[in-house]
């Protein structure tokens, strides 16, 4: 029902929350409704609150601004929670979690959503996610709960699983696929490639290249991917004028490009024979092949890791930024221009009643992909209409893709009891069940390494 009342976790976020509450205020069909913005950092809070209030003045939102640094004293009304929160800081912990393991000669390629970095990453915030969603249950039972926090597929089964509220993923992964398929079919659908290095590598300057591409691509073609979040598969490709299948063209067209271009993508294609749609560097966290001390195929797939550092001085960039913007110092014109990564959109169909296809959702599996478990959270196109959030079935993946899927959904099961219960048992048989992982001993003295050096994120293991 409009207006509505929708509450923003992580508000305080330098990218995440100055996106999300950009795209709400600039949302006519939201006119009128409730932002409650939540951090427990008060002093990025008030800034983003500050910013929120001189947005909507500015741009006529007549919206109702209010903060909160305790989620639960904001929940009250609400119909929708969108989460992105992180336990931090978010680069110290996460090197941390790569570097613990390389003691005993283990080598994850990403150590952000698969791997043992995976499992001490969900850990940390499956707990305050779960308190958030236990709020929810008594202030607003009825809401949805938006997530965007990682490691997907971990934090949304927790939700599902361990909570009666009703949770939905969103991601832009899918945005690589398309820029992988433009890429290969420029020449075929007259799209125009810039100048420049191209990959789906982490780095802004490449994927304001990618993009570039991907807008083109979306408007031409149609993909229909189903799988795991960070690891769907691309099922069917069709031309969006003729409806034509492109899916044969593609895949010749695709093994004419450098090899060089996503060369472990290249690889998994030839031999499973289904497009994986991610980009190498997600789809690598996955992936039993990449973690090799000896042959190191990290260096020959050329899986560069998330340069920590970087990120660390673009957000506090980020923050001088939004406190220019809201001294009136910086121009605030090109937030109008910011994509929420669908979540806007989804509340404005629920909102009013007005239907609307996803490309890629992440919810529990109703039978969507029959050969994946029941239940078990799958990221499939969705519908989304007033009465809710609704996956598309797919019918069944490949078989030999599906097996890698239902290993990674035995790991994220474990994983989030382990993490629910404080089960080290149950913690053990998840590292040990990873790809990456391949000694007893070594599985168990990182988890020891891990529940040690994380003591004060993860009480109820002790």
């Amino acid at each position: 029902m409009l207006p509505t009342k929708v509450v923003v976790v992580g508000a305080g976020s330098s990218s995440f929350g100055l996106n999300t509450i950009a795209s709400l205020l600039n949302s006519e069909r939201l006119d009128g409704s409730h932002i409650a913005l939540v951090d427990l950092n008060a002093e990025a809070l008030d800034k983003m609150t500050r910013l929120a209030r001189r947005l909507n003045r500015d741009w006529s939102a007549g919206m109702e601004i209010s903060a909160h640094t305790k989620c639960r004293e904001a929940l009250d009304g609400a119909e929708f929670v969108i989460s992105s929160i992180e336990v931090g800081p978010r680069e110290e912990l996460w090197r941390s979690d790569f570097e613990i393991p390389l003691q005993y000669g283990v080598r994850q390629p990403y150590a952000e959503n698969g791997g043992p970095g995976g499992f001490a990453h969900a850990a940390r915030n499956i707990g305050p996610v779960l308190k958030i969603a236990h709020d929810m249950e008594e202030h607003c039972p009825d809401a949805w709960f938006i997530n965007f926090t990682n490691p997907m597929i971990r934090i949304c089964d927790a939700i599902a699983r361990y909570s009666t509220v009703k949770v939905v993923g969103l991601c832009h992964q899918i945005k690589a696929g398309y820029g992988m398929v433009g890429f290969a079919l420029a020449g075929d659908l007259g799209i125009e490639i810039l100048e420049g290095e191209l990959s789906t590598h982490a780095d802004r300057k490449i994927w304001a290249r990618l993009n570039e591409i991907v807008d083109q691509a979306m408007e031409l073609v149609e993909i229909r991917a189903a799988g795991l979040n960070h690891f769907t598969w691309m099922l069917s490709l069709h031309d969006r004028q003729t409806g034509a299948d492109l899916y044969p063209l593609f895949a010749d067209r695709f093994f004419e490009t450098d090899p060089g271009f996503e060369p472990l993508t290249h690889r998994v294609y030839d031999i499973f024979g289904c497009f994986p749609i991610p980009g190498d560097e997600h789809l690598c966290e996955y992936l039993p092949w990449l973690s090799d001390p000896q042959t190191k195929p990290w260096e020959k797939y050329d899986i560069s890791l998330y340069d920590w550092n970087l990120a660390s001085k673009r957000r506090d960039r980020g923050f001088d930024d939004i406190e220019k913007m809201v001294q009136g110092e910086k121009d605030t014109q090109h937030l109008q221009e910011v994509h929420s990564e669908g979540a806007v959109e989804l509340v404005e169909s629920i909102a009013s009643a007005s239907p609307r296809y996803h490309r890629a959702i992440n919810r529990p599996n109703e039978g969507y992909i029959p050969n994946l478990p029941e239940n078990a959270i799958v990221e499939v196109p969705g519908l989304v209409d007033g009465a809710g959030v609704h996956g598309v079935g797919v019918g069944n993946l490949p078989p030999s893709v599906a097996e890698l899927c239902r290993r990674e959904l035995e790991v994220v099961r474990l994983c989030v009891d382990a993490a629910a219960h404080g089960d080290r048992q149950a913690a053990l048989q998840c590292l040990l069940l990873d790809p990456v992982i391949t000694d007893l001993d070594v599985a168990k003295d990182i988890l020891d390494d891990y529940l040690n050096a994380y003591r004060e994120y993860l009480p109820q293991f002790w």
